[in-house]
């Protein structure tokens, strides 16, 4: 292959769908490529116009349009388009337009085909048949089960290694610089090909065995063998090994089994790390069950507060692991709701019972078990209706807060609107929050619409869950009955649109900060969470998971064929997202946030993040038109 080919099938293989072909296939397709330049400003294709190419973005930029003349996506490097004109009658669907000076590729039509027809990932990519959501999710997943809990991720440092004529007196002394406590013995050749290896000279050995600091007490120490004597005559030969691609419980087995506290690790037969029993431990006691146990165990807010790296070190571990979005943000909101139990007992402890029962209400992410590294405290109290300000308030005004600055503390911010049990508005008795709830939904105006995408999230953390209940009762069964409610709800979730131009261009944020990131959570979680919402509301769900609420969506059909299974996989995809990158930032030791920077994206991911914003996109016009404002409007009042 020429110099040129090989430069075309070099770039080719560095941007989905085509880095996962196979070598023919990519072959075939650079040696098939036609190349075009355009000038900026310049039409690529005209609506309506037959189409015969697959175009792919060399450099330079391009922009899509439909047929209305609405933007559809702006690409930059390594993308492509027309594949929909292809799919549909060869006629061009999407007009496209180059904005700055661009070079193209053009794949002709029948090696477009024959991929589709060889190539199931490169079908998944380009086809609607199967979307992309779907794939990437589903591929994500694979991805995930082959690499939760690999025994590897245990291994630290390569093994200290003892040839079999070494003296016990020379290994002694290696050992004790060594935090392992253990050394693995090799001899030449030997008999048993399951621990032979090559090393890089390429000379044989055999793994003998494990020698640990307490055997040469026993066998050397007590015995008392010479010092001189070789450790080929002291180590046992019944060694224990795991594979490198073993699980973690597998390695824990496997020591219970053989009765041993040190495991020798192997990759191919050769020796990459040793890893003890403590670690084994110290593993799992990162989870979110361990830290829940710990956290009940501490005795004061200061001791609570000191568990918040260990809180981020879970996460990080669930999200390295391969967990979903749903998995990592299920731990993390059960991990919040112990925080605030805690502290509603130690302050209990304290300040003595409470004077009437009482419902600790979380809303927001908490509310919906969907918390991720990022998150703020929205709270509040239900009461009693035998509460009296008079008599009780100091008490429960005491008692918020406890929790609010305990949680504060333990890396749950303060609300910047003041949504905390701290503020009197927010501490009352069930029948006013009653009121409360009904005249948000029968008179909405902007301050009722924002309390209702706070308040409507909700779920009791302690106390009387019959409370939450009867609340959760009223919203599911008056809300959805509204049509001025869901028509005033759905007009204000349109107001965060999803970022058509992502990663192309730089992009401007609300809070004026022009810089090359997006805020995730702004321009895509938030705005899908709230039209999830809205649908849920319309159809009564009583579910409180936006992943729940879709289900409950789509049992009604109250969304067209495939439409919540589209909205889950964009779901999943931007909380995945955004998870994955507050990780990054805490493995960076920064302070984690909700913005993606570019350079932290594959291309591959990015690819899935513009499928899941245009989603969005697209869920957000329907929800226009499916609850249209009624005749005479909202009926709108400042009392309540």
């Amino acid at each position: 292959m020429d110099p040129e080919l090989l430069e075309i099938r070099r770039h080719l293989s560095a941007y989905p769908p085509f880095d996962a072909l196979s070598d023919a296939l990519l072959d075939e397709v650079a040696e098939n490529i036609e190349i075009s330049y355009y000038r900026a400003g310049s039409q690529i294709l005209a609506a309506n116009q037959s189409i015969e190419s697959l175009y792919y973005v060399r450099s330079g930029a391009v922009e899509v349009y439909r047929r209305t003349g609405d933007l559809f996506d702006r690409l930059g490097e390594g993308s492509i388009f027309g594949h929909y004109g292809l799919l549909r009658g060869r006629r061009v669907h999407y007009p496209a337009v180059a904005i700055e000076d661009t070079l193209i590729y053009a794949m002709p039509v029948a090696v477009f085909d024959h991929l589709c027809e060889a190539d199931d990932d490169f079908a998944d990519f380009v086809e609607l048949g199967r979307p992309r959501l779907e794939a990437a999710v589903e591929t994500q997943r694979r991805g995930n089960d082959l690499m939760t809990t690999r025994v590897r991720k245990l291994v630290t440092r390569a093994p200290l290694i003892a040839e079999s004529g070494e003296t016990a007196r020379e290994a002694a002394l290696r050992l004790a610089d060594e935090p392992s406590a253990a050394l693995l013995v090799v001899e030449a050749s030997g008999d048993d090909p399951r621990y032979t290896y090559a090393d890089a000279e390429g000379a044989l050995w055999q793994v003998r065995g494990i020698l640990t600091d307490a055997d040469f007490r026993a066998r050397v120490v007590a015995t008392g063998r010479s010092a001189d004597t070789p450790v080929g005559d002291i180590v046992s030969d019944r060694l224990v090994a795991v594979q490198s691609d073993e699980t973690v419980q597998e390695a824990m087995l496997t020591m219970l089994r053989h009765n041993v506290h040190h495991l020798a690790v192997v990759h191919r037969r050769r020796p990459i790390g040793l890893i003890r029993l403590e670690d084994v431990v110290r593993y799992e006691t990162q989870s979110s069950l361990y830290l829940i146990d710990s956290l009940f165990s501490q005795d004061t807010p200061a001791g609570l507060a000191t568990l918040l790296p260990d809180v981020r070190t879970s996460a990080v571990r669930m999200i390295r692991d391969g967990a979903d979005s749903r998995t990592v943000s299920t731990a993390l909101s059960s991990i919040g709701r112990s925080f605030v139990r805690r502290l509603l007992e130690l302050a209990e402890a304290e300040l003595g019972p409470p004077p009437v029962p009482y419902a600790f209400m979380a809303m927001g992410s908490m509310a919906r078990s969907e918390q991720t590294l990022v998150t703020d405290q929205d709270n509040a109290l239900v009461l009693d209706d035998g509460y009296d300000p008079q008599l009780h308030d100091d008490y429960f005004q005491t008692l918020a807060q406890r929790v609010s600055d305990g949680l504060d503390a333990c890396g749950y911010s303060y609300c910047k609107g003041g949504i905390m049990a701290t503020n009197s508005r927010w501490r009352q008795p069930l029948a006013v929050w009653k009121r409360y709830f009904r005249s948000w939904i029968e008179q909405p105006n902007p301050e009722r619409l924002l309390h209702s995408n706070i308040f409507f999230d909700l779920d009791n953390v302690h106390g009387e869950e019959r409370f939450i209940e009867a609340l959760q009762a009223l919203v599911a069964s008056e809300a959805g009955r509204s049509r001025a409610f869901l028509a005033a709800m759905s007009r204000n979730a349109l107001n965060r649109t999803p970022p058509i131009g992502f990663f192309r261009d730089f992009v401007m944020e609300k809070d004026g900060r022009q810089n090359n990131s997006i805020n995730v959570k702004r321009r895509g979680t938030a705005p899908l969470t709230d039209l999830i919402r809205i649908h849920a509301l319309a159809c009564g769900s009583r579910a409180q998971n936006s992943f729940e609420r879709l289900n409950d969506i789509a049992e009604t059909q109250l969304l067209g064929p495939g439409v919540a299974d589209r909205l889950s996989y964009a779901l999943e995809i931007l909380s995945m997202t955004r998870l994955r990158h507050q990780a990054i930032d805490i493995e960076q030791e920064r302070e984690p946030d909700n913005n993606i920077e570019p350079e932290n994206v594959p291309a591959k991911e990015r690819a899935d993040i513009k499928e899941a914003f245009r989603a969005l996109s697209q869920a957000q016009k329907f929800l226009r038109f499916r609850y249209p404002m009624p005749a005479g409007g909202v009926r709108s009042d400042r009392s309540g």
